[in-house]
């Protein structure tokens, strides 16, 4: 139980000491840029099935 104390107390004044919080403007620009990053990707992917799509519906339709 010691050991399991002395483990929370660490952890605790590791957290509150010593670890470097981000500011509120920084988490908002990582959002900010994870959001256009996901949609782009989500473009790019979307571009591509339905490329992919029409060209197998082409493909069945002719042969």
């Amino acid at each position: 139980m010691a050991k399991l104390k002395t483990y929370l107390a660490e952890s605790w004044d590791e957290i509150k000491n010593k670890v470097t919080w981000s500011k509120y403007s920084e988490l908002q620009g990582s959002a900010i840029l994870v959001l256009v990053a996901s949609t782009i990707f989500a473009l790019v992917i979307g571009a591509i099935d339905w490329v992919f799509k029409t060209g197998l519906q082409w493909f069945y339709r002719e042969f």
